[in-house]
C-alpha cells in the first residue's frame, strides 16, 4: 500500500523533499500559502525528475501523486511522514506543529528540516513531544543523501527507529547527532567557512569566484569522497593521523583564520558580495544553475557509485532495496524477457542532448547480464571458473532518447545449444521502439580463455528458454546487416 507524506511549507527545501518521496513512491500533500506555490513546486519536481533517475541503475518505484492543500489539517491527515519546512523562525514553527498535532496521527514520525534549532526548542510546549524529530537535509534534497537527525530521550526509540528506516528507504543517509547542539553538525563547518570568506572579500584578498576556484578546484573534491579526517590521515602520510597532528598542530596558534572575529555585515561589504556574485554567475538564471548543479551531483555521485564509496555506497545499497532480490527470480519464458528496466542519466547524454551510441550498448550489455543470470551464469558460476564473452553485435539506432526517460529491453533467446547463446534485445521508452541489439556469445573457460560448454544446468535453462521463445513471433531487424533495410 502507497504511504503518504506531509510536506508543510513548499519552497526551495520542502519542494525537495517532496520530490524525494513522490519519485521514490509515496503520495505526497503539500501545504504551502504562497499564490506561486504550484509553479515553484512543479519547476523543482521536473529537475528531480529530470536527474534523481539516473543516480539508479534499476527502476525507481511508481512515481507518487503531489497534490497541494488548502490547509495544513488537510495535508497531515492520514500521513505516516510530516515534514515542516516553514522559515527559521521559532514561533513560527511552534504554531505550525501545534497545528501538525492536532490533526495527525499520533504515531505519524514529525521531521523538522530546521538548520539551526535544537529539538528540545521544537518540542517546547507540544501536545507530544515525542514524536518530533529534527531531520535537517541538504539541498537539494532529491539528490544528496545526508539527513541529520536529533532525537532527544523524549522521542520513543519505536519512533527515532521508524524515522531512520523511511529516511533509507527513500534512498537518504541518516546521521544520528549525538547531542543536541545549535545548528547541528555540518552547518557550522559551513557557517566557519562562510565567516572567513566574508573577511576575505572585505580585506580585499579574494573575490567570491577566487574563494569557489579554491574550494572547487582543491579541497572540495577530497571533502566530496573523504571528508575532513580521513584526507588529514592521508595528509599525514605513513604515520598516519599523528604525525599530520605533530607537523601541522602547531598551526592552531598562528593566525590563519578570523573565525571568531566576525566582519560586521556593512552595506558596502553586501553590496562587495552581491557585485560579484552577479559578475560570477549573473548570466545563469537559477534554474540554469540548478540544472547544472544537479548534472555535476549525479555525475559525481555515480562514480563514486562505481567505487561503492561515500555518498555513492548510499546510492549503490539503495539500488538493491529497489531491485528487490531481483536477481534471484526466474521469468516466465513464454513472453520476451525483460532484462532492464532503469531511467536514462545525465552522464549517458552527448552534445546532442540524448543517450550517446555507447550507452546504448551498455543498456544492451546490461540487459545480456541479466539473461546469463537468468540461465545461471551468476557471479558464484563465474568465479568457479566458467562464463559467456561477447564475439559479436550488432545494434541499430531506431529512436533518439533524453535523461530521466524510462527504458526497459526485452529479450528473445535466438539460440542456445553447446557453447552458443544468440540474443535480441528490443529497447523502448513506453511502446515506443528506441533499439535493438543482435548479440551472439561463447560459453569459455576462463582457465584457457577458450570456448567450452557451460554447466549442464546452464545448457539445459539455455535449451529450454530458446525452445520457449521458437514459437514467438520474430521481431524486425533479425540478422539485419549494417546498411541493408
Amino acid at each position: 500500500m502507497t504511504r503518504t507524506a506531509a510536506v508543510i511549507g513548499g519552497g526551495v527545501i520542502g519542494g525537495g523533499w517532496a520530490a524525494r518521496f513522490a519519485l521514490m513512491g509515496w503520495d505526497v500533500r503539500v501545504f504551502d500559502p504562497d499564490p506561486e506555490a504550484e509553479r515553484k513546486l512543479s519547476e523543482v519536481m521536473a529537475n528531480a525528475r529530470r536527474s534523481l533517475p539516473g543516480l539508479s541503475d534499476v527502476a525507481l518505484p511508481a512515481e507518487g501523486s503531489v497534490v497541494l492543500c488548502a490547509t495544513v489539517a488537510e495535508a497531515v491527515d492520514g500521513a505516516a511522514w510530516v515534514q515542516e519546512s516553514v522559515p527559521e523562525r521559532l514561533e513560527l514553527k511552534h504554531r505550525v506543529l501545534a497545528e501538525v498535532q492536532a490533526a495527525c496521527p499520533e504515531g505519524a514520525v514529525i521531521g523538522s528540516s530546521t538548520s539551526g534549532f535544537k529539538a528540545s526548542q521544537l518540542q517546547e510546549g507540544a501536545a507530544r513531544p515525542g514524536q518530533i524529530l529534527v531531520c535537517h537535509p541538504f539541498n537539494p534534497v532529491y539528490l544528496l543523501p545526508l539527513v541529520e537527525v536529533v532525537a532527544l530521550p523524549a522521542n520513543p526509540a519505536d519512533i527515532v527507529a521508524e524515522a531512520e528506516a523511511v529516511l533509507q528507504g527513500i534512498g537518504m543517509y541518516p546521521l544520528r547527532v549525538r547531542a543536541e547542539i545549535d545548528a547541528h553538525i555540518a552547518d557550522r563547518f559551513l557557517e566557519a567557512v562562510w565567516r572567513e570568506a566574508l573577511w576575505l572579500i572585505r580585506d580585499g584578498v579574494a573575490t567570491t569566484a577566487e574563494i569557489d576556484e579554491a574550494i572547487r578546484m582543491g579541497f572540495g573534491l577530497r571533502w566530496a569522497q573523504m571528508g575532513l579526517f580521513e584526507t588529514y590521515r592521508i595528509a599525514g602520510g605513513e604515520a598516519g593521523m599523528r604525525h599530520f597532528i605533530e607537523q601541522f598542530g602547531p598551526c592552531l596558534s598562528w593566525p590563519w583564520t578570523r573565525l571568531m572575529d566576525v566582519p560586521e555585515l556593512t552595506e558596502e561589504l553586501i553590496d562587495a558580495v552581491a557585485a560579484q556574485s552577479d559578475e560570477q554567475s549573473g548570466m545563469h538564471s537559477i534554474r540554469d544553475l540548478e540544472r547544472i548543479r544537479d548534472t555535476n551531483l549525479v555525475a559525481m555521485m555515480r562514480a563514486l557509485k562505481a567505487q561503492n564509496w561515500g555518498a555513492g555506497a548510499v546510492l549503490k545499497a539503495q539500488d538493491a532495496r529497489l531491485a528487490g532480490g531481483m536477481g534471484g527470480d526466474h521469468p516466465s519464458y513464454d513472453a520476451p524477457v525483460e532484462t532492464l528496466r532503469r531511467a536514462v542519466p545525465l552522464d549517458w547524454t552527448d552534445y546532442n542532448g540524448h543517450m550517446n551510441e555507447a550507452k546504448y550498448l551498455q543498456a544492451f550489455g546490461d540487459a545480456t547480464d541479466r539473461m546469463m543470470e537468468i540461465v545461471g551464469c551468476d557471479a558464484a558460476y563465474i568465479r568457479s571458473g566458467g562464463s559467456f564473452f561477447t564475439a559479436e553485435t550488432h545494434i541499430r539506432h531506431i529512436g533518439e532518447v533524453l535523461a530521466g526517460a524510462v527504458i526497459r529491453v526485452e529479450t528473445l533467446v535466438l539460440k542456445g545449444e553447446g557453447a552458443k547463446m544468440h540474443l535480441f534485445h528490443r529497447m523502448f521508452e513506453g511502446e515506443r521502439l528506441i533499439a535493438t541489439g543482435e548479440h551472439f556469445l561463447l560459453h569459455v573457460s576462463l582457465a584457457t580463455r577458450r570456448p567450452t560448454p557451460p554447466s549442464e544446468g546452464i545448457a539445459a535453462t539455455l535449451s529450454a528458454i530458446a525452445a520457449a521463445h521458437a514459437g514467438l513471433e520474430r521481431p524486425e531487424g533479425i540478422g539485419r546487416a549494417v546498411g541493408r533495410r
